[in-house]
């Protein structure tokens, strides 16, 4: 009984976020490309679930056309997830960062 009345509640926890993100306009709530790396990239590209990506020097727009779309393993992130603006940061600093130390 618990757990159908908490599977709505989730739901609506999960829309009322989205919708605050979506609504926010202007106001990223992301603040540089390197934080989106360390809160949502990280976690799949520097734990070996997902391939390493710095220090390949991936094009901008490869990373940015993956993040959107998605490819094979790797979710699509939609705009109301990572803003425009925040998925070039994450690209440009992904493109342009050393590859991690210990890693090839």
């Amino acid at each position: 009984m618990k757990r159908q009345f908490m599977r709505p509640v989730m739901l609506g926890a999960a829309l009322t976020l989205s919708s605050g993100l979506a609504q926010a306009g202007d106001q990223s709530p992301w603040q540089s490309g390197e934080q989106v790396y360390a809160k949502v990239c990280g976690h799949c590209h520097e734990a070996g679930i997902g391939p390493t990506i710095k220090g390949r020097n991936l094009p901008p727009s490869y990373i940015t056309a993956i993040v959107r779309h998605g490819f094979r393993a790797m979710p699509a992130f939609r705009s109301s997830f990572i803003d425009d603006q925040a998925l070039k940061s994450v690209a440009e600093y992904i493109s342009t960062s050393p590859a991690t130390q210990g890693k090839e």
